[in-house]
């Protein structure tokens, strides 16, 4: 069961997390309710942010294998999984005050790790941009500041969302439309179980408005970080080569690593290799 507490149960919050080592619960921020999964466990705290159409479920297997070291909390962003589904504020600040409130609130200002994929990977930058007494290490899994220069790219998503023909009666009629691959596996575990068949927890038309906040280039957050930053990519990037020595090229100190295998979902389609980098880099 979900609880949803404001700033005025803050106090019996964290008493009770450290009464259950797991649990589910939402925080209300200017009226999104923004869900969570904290792990538990006394070690130093990591968020986990999941990409554009995903939840934290997806993520689940990352954070289990975090757990035994580490306290790791999960995180449904607005517009997705069990938070808010349509947010009237759909800004990249937007996204960042909901990560600063969760780590002000439910961590009590205690650096964490932030750890993200794809369009978590940019709301953690720029989250550790704003505010490094927050952040004490930032990992990025196929993020990147450079923003998308096609202007047709978020329209193009947000129709691929809106021809999906929800709801599907089945997982066989939603495996049958998306496919075998890792993603979908991942969209259809994640699904609802409406009253005709299964339904996503997102709108196509919220997927297209925030990943168009994404596409924007944020070259000066970018090269103000101050915490230590590691970029991983896969072997099957969306980002090329050029893509990736900029990284380096505009901050010197961030560190990028390719890894041998996986897609742009490389925390479920290379999963070994990607723990294999969090675990080497995570203090």
């Amino acid at each position: 069961m979900a609880d949803r507490i404001g700033i005025a149960g803050r106090s019996s919050m964290a008493e009770t997390l450290r009464r259950d080592s797991a649990r589910t619960f939402c925080l209300t921020r200017d009226e999104v309710s923004l869900c969570l999964t904290d792990l538990g466990g006394s070690g130093a705290p990591v968020l986990l942010l999941h990409g554009l159409a995903g939840s934290s479920r997806e993520l689940r297997a990352t954070a289990h294998e975090l757990s035994g070291t580490y306290r790791v909390l999960l995180m449904d962003q607005r517009g997705h999984g069990r938070s808010t589904r349509r947010p009237s504020d759909l800004s990249r600040d937007a996204f960042v005050a909901d990560v600063e409130y969760v780590l002000e609130n439910v961590l009590m200002g205690e650096p964490c790790a932030l750890i993200g994929q794809s369009m978590g990977a940019h709301t953690a930058f720029l989250t550790a941009a704003k505010r490094p007494d927050l952040v004490r290490q930032l990992i990025m899994l196929e993020g990147h500041p450079a923003g998308n220069e096609n202007p047709q790219a978020a329209a193009n998503l947000g129709r691929f969302f809106a021809s999906w023909p929800v709801p599907f009666g089945d997982e066989v009629a939603a495996r049958h439309f998306l496919g075998d691959h890792a993603l979908a596996t991942a969209w259809i575990a994640d699904m609802e179980r409406a009253s005709q068949g299964l339904v996503p927890r997102f709108d196509a038309d919220i997927m297209q408005e925030t990943i168009a906040g994404v596409h924007q280039p944020r070259w000066t957050e970018w090269e103000r970080l101050q915490v230590p930053t590691l970029a991983v990519f896969a072997r099957r990037s969306l980002f090329n080569s050029v893509a990736r020595e900029e990284l380096n090229r505009r901050r010197p100190a961030t560190e990028v690593i390719e890894l041998a295998g996986g897609t742009h979902d490389a925390h479920l389609d290379a999963f070994d290799e990607w723990m294999h980098a969090l675990r080497a880099w995570v203090q």
